[in-house]
């Protein structure tokens, strides 16, 4: 499941949002065939070969790999781009080419360590003979810090950031060619590389000079330098890949099922609540190696099935922990008409089902108003006819919302029914402990025939009709007082932050955000990525009044928001 960056308030919809309870009967025999299946299938995909199935690794590619495999067992066709596969592009932010470096008076720096450009820079190359006490036409500028950090050190909306921005800006305009900047003060800049950072690139190059480097050789404002440096940033990008899998029966429509497959790998991309120092391969055996388990050997049981009355599409993404990635792609690339989509259902951390109270949490009840009824009414033995079934109680606690922090959100966006099954947060959530060996086989069987049944009950039903739910919100009151309001793109690689959605009653909607508007400044602040954006958002307490500028296509505006 997709780690926020809210930590666990990901969960808040689900947990403190799921007011409705229903006991529902439900059969769960003895089925060694499917445990020993689900078994074998969570434990190649959590084994630690894989590396924890980072997105772009070798390790999610093996997962792929076996997905397919499994898919063509079953007897499933390719429904991908390449086959069963759909590659798709991930933007892994910004990376300091090696062509990057630095010398003064012939010494080279060591990048990273020595000096590093900000990622708005410009890229380009410089050689020349400057120093601190000139400003000479066409040659590189160098400032110290000093005098604008302790004259700003009282002052709670100063932004540093934005300050050198408007005064690289105008130095160019006069003349500069580069600009040099260091920090003799005792007052940390926290000036960084930002690989996140998807701010407008300035027009020269802008070099950070760490205080080291700057003690050795910008102590003599008149002393001449010679300086040489290259600024090369690039976009950083990897791939990934979703694997679906079809069973045509010739039918109108089609039931879409997903789970996604990929982890953590060793927490690279700061998403893993591992707080030891030493790397160690997250698994994701419940997250969510048990969901794309689920989704096997529903298609294996669907392909038997006799419920030929919609198609079925199978879909395994990666991408998800990143911010949506795969299925958000999948749905800006659909390999079906998605306007024949039926309904979608999702699996995510469906392996620790509580032996004990039998609690799932099934999200998008909102979303279609049959799924009332069939969730009060589904047969359990429907699927396994024949066989002695010991009745026992499942405990469903619903949520209306069709949004949420895993892929079903980007189905809901395409105004398609959905329905998310989830047994719950535990303590080796995105941790190196969530192993095989934790989960729980015959709960993760009960949920497969809780889903195989509520498709086989809605076979000979006519298509579902599509409701609009609330927004669950994805951020926490733990981290910050206020809420803007809006659910972030996160595969969005312009300056700013888009809205994939807008909550209803909440700060953005009723100043008059829309989805897909992209936030560019709240007050003061410039939006240059989503760390700026959570920065921002600290910075403000409830009943604040502030402006946002957005753009909205072509056309920028200016609303008024209070949080």
């Amino acid at each position: 499941m997709r780690f926020c960056f809210w930590h666990l308030s990901c969960f808040a919809f689900l947990i403190l949002g799921c007011g409705n309870v229903k006991k529902l009967a439900v059969s769960t025999p003895p089925d060694n065939r499917l445990a020993d299946s689900l078994l074998v299938h969570i434990g190649f995909l959590a084994d630690d070969k894989l590396e924890g199935r980072r997105t772009g690794t070798a390790g999610e590619a093996k997962a792929a790999a076996y997905i397919q495999e499994q898919f063509l067992r079953i007897g499933l066709l390719p429904k991908g781009t390449a086959g069963y596969l759909q590659p798709f592009e991930v933007n892994d932010g910004l990376v300091m080419a090696p062509g990057t470096r630095f010398s003064i008076n012939a010494d080279s720096l060591t990048v990273g360590k020595d000096f590093f450009p900000l990622a708005f820079s410009a890229n380009g190359k410089i050689g020349a003979v400057s120093s601190l006490a000139l400003l000479e036409l066409g040659m590189p500028w160098i400032f110290d810090l000093a005098e604008t950090l302790e004259d700003a050190k009282t002052n709670p909306h100063f932004d540093l950031v934005d300050n050198i921005k408007k005064n690289v800006n105008k130095s160019a305009q006069r003349g500069a060619t580069a600009i040099v900047l260091f920090n003799s003060s005792t007052i940390d800049d926290k000036l960084k590389f930002d690989s996140k950072d998807r701010s407008e690139k300035l027009n020269i190059p802008v070099v950070y000079i760490t205080k080291e480097v700057a003690t050795k050789y910008f102590t003599d404002p008149s002393a001449p330098l010679q300086l040489a440096f290259t600024v090369d940033v690039q976009e950083k990008k990897r791939k990934g890949t979703n694997v679906v899998g079809h069973i045509d029966n010739g039918a109108v429509n089609t039931v879409i099922l997903g789970a996604h497959f990929d982890h953590l790998g060793y927490g690279e991309d700061g998403n893993s609540r591992h707080t030891a120092h030493e790397a160690a391969i997250h698994n994701g055996a419940d997250d969510n190696a048990s969901g794309t388990a689920a989704l096997i050997e529903l298609a294996r049981k669907l392909k038997a099935s006799e419920a030929k009355a919609n198609n079925y599409l199978f879909i395994a993404f990666s991408g998800e922990e990143l911010g949506l990635y795969g299925s958000k792609y999948f749905t800006e690339h659909p390999t079906v008409d998605l306007k024949t989509a039926n309904y979608m259902i999702n699996m995510d951390m469906v392996g620790r089902l509580n032996d004990t109270t039998k609690v799932v949490t099934i999200g998008g009840y909102g979303t279609s108003p049959i799924w009332s009824n069939v969730l009060a009414a589904t047969n359990f033995s429907l699927p396994y006819p024949g066989v002695d079934m010991a009745p026992s109680s499942l405990t469903i606690k619903i949520d209306s919302s069709g949004t949420g922090p895993s892929d079903h959100t980007s189905f809901y966006r395409k105004d398609i029914p959905v329905l998310f099954y989830f047994t719950g947060l535990h303590t080796d959530y995105h941790k190196p402990t969530d192993d095989a060996d934790k989960i729980n086989y015959q709960g993760i069987q009960t949920i497969v025939k809780h889903i195989y049944s509520v498709i086989q009950s809605l076979d000979k039903q006519p298509k579902l009709s599509f409701l609009k739910t609330r927004e669950a919100q994805t951020t926490t009151s733990a981290r910050f007082s206020v809420s803007l309001g809006i659910m972030p793109d996160y595969t969005y690689t312009g300056a700013g932050v888009k809205a994939d959605g807008v909550s209803e009653g909440r700060a953005a909607q009723k100043a008059g955000l829309k989805a897909g508007d992209i936030v560019l400044q709240i007050g003061d602040y410039t939006i240059s990525s989503m760390e700026s954006y959570m920065q921002t958002l600290g910075k403000f307490k409830k009943g604040d009044t502030t402006t946002v500028k957005y753009k909205r296509g072509n056309e920028v505006g200016n609303v008024t928001v209070t949080f």
